[in-house]
């Protein structure tokens, strides 16, 4: 797999449509009308149908409902952008009711997401081999404004059409030092490790740049899943790994941490990792990462995760 053929979709100029669409659980509908409020401070202009209010069980309705509202969306050739309401769970019911052949010939469109989303996410940028965005979504993200969410790179990486350049945070650090560049893809470690043994398995190229992030998982279901991806030969295809907080994670007591199980299992990784990107699952303000674009990786006194190309092509 080659750069060229991760397709970018166009960037989002004033007034572009952002189709809101719920592929994930159900949510509450005043973090929809205050997400959609912020989409419309940005200048876009939300759209959604009432499918997006359906309810079964832990999910957002049928899968045949939650899928056809996300092609729906696709097929919209006035609609610029897709994002999540929220995660969850559920995404994953719809991959078999999607055509990556249809996909891959219609224009391509921003599509934003994290945690349960990284099924599509990853759907989207390695079988469609399209550019995609782990980014903010509306519940908890969109909702809560500038607190929620770092406008700044949402900004540069859906309406930018330069290099997206570099994305920091407070708190990143270095565990194991080097530089290396290539794809930026990854997401939700559950729904990566997840997704292997099936049609839809995670499935990076060779000399990627590997992000994972996760909430919730105590430290040894860290240690079990990277010693999975260690063990199927996808952490060998990494050219560098970047992690996010893991919020919620260490063990009750404070010890062990998850950053000490990912410094072990990663002990002898060749290439650059680094630790705290706040992007996802985080208690800061969320950064937006292009998916299928080249990511330089510095890791040292200074770690930096550098986006070297524009993730959206001219409108």
């Amino acid at each position: 797999m080659t750069r060229e053929t991760f397709r970018r979709p166009r960037a989002l100029g004033p007034g572009a449509r952002v189709a809101i669409v719920a592929p994930a659980s159900p949510f509450d509908p005043a973090e929809l009308e205050a997400g959609a409020h912020e989409l419309r401070a940005l200048g876009f202009e939300p759209v959604y149908d009432e499918s997006v209010l359906a309810r079964r069980g832990y999910v957002a309705g049928e899968p045949a409902v939650r899928a056809e509202a996300f092609l729906r969306a696709w097929r919209d050739p006035d609609v610029a952008a897709v994002i999540a309401v929220r995660g969850g769970y559920g995404s994953v019911q719809l991959l078999p009711l999607l055509d990556v052949g249809e996909l891959r010939r219609a224009a391509p469109k921003a599509f934003v997401g994290y945690s349960d989303l990284t099924t599509l996410l990853s759907f989207l940028t390695i079988e469609c081999r399209m550019v995609s965005f782990h980014g903010p979504m509306l519940a908890g993200k969109l909702a809560r404004g500038a607190d929620g969410y770092d406008r700044d790179s949402f900004r540069r990486c859906l309406c930018g059409t330069g290099p997206v350049g570099s994305l920091a945070s407070l708190g990143l650090e270095t565990l194991r030092e080097g530089d290396a560049a290539g794809p930026l893809v990854g997401g939700t470690l559950t729904q990566l490790v997840a997704s292997l043994g099936t049609p839809f398995a995670f499935a990076p190229p060779e000399g990627h740049v590997l992000f994972v992030d996760e909430v919730g998982e105590r430290p040894y279901r860290i240690d079990r899943m990277l010693t999975q991806l260690a063990q199927s030969g996808l952490l060998a295809r990494a050219a560098a790994v970047v992690f996010g907080e893991l919020p919620g994670c260490d063990e009750p007591g404070g010890t062990p941490t998850a950053r000490a199980a990912v410094a072990d299992v990663l002990r002898d990784f060749p290439g650059p990792v680094l630790f705290g990107l706040s992007s996802g699952h985080t208690t800061r303000p969320a950064l937006t990462l292009p998916l299928g674009v080249r990511a330089r990786v510095v890791g040292g006194p200074q770690p930096r995760l550098l986006i070297e190309e524009a993730a959206v092509s001219a409108a």
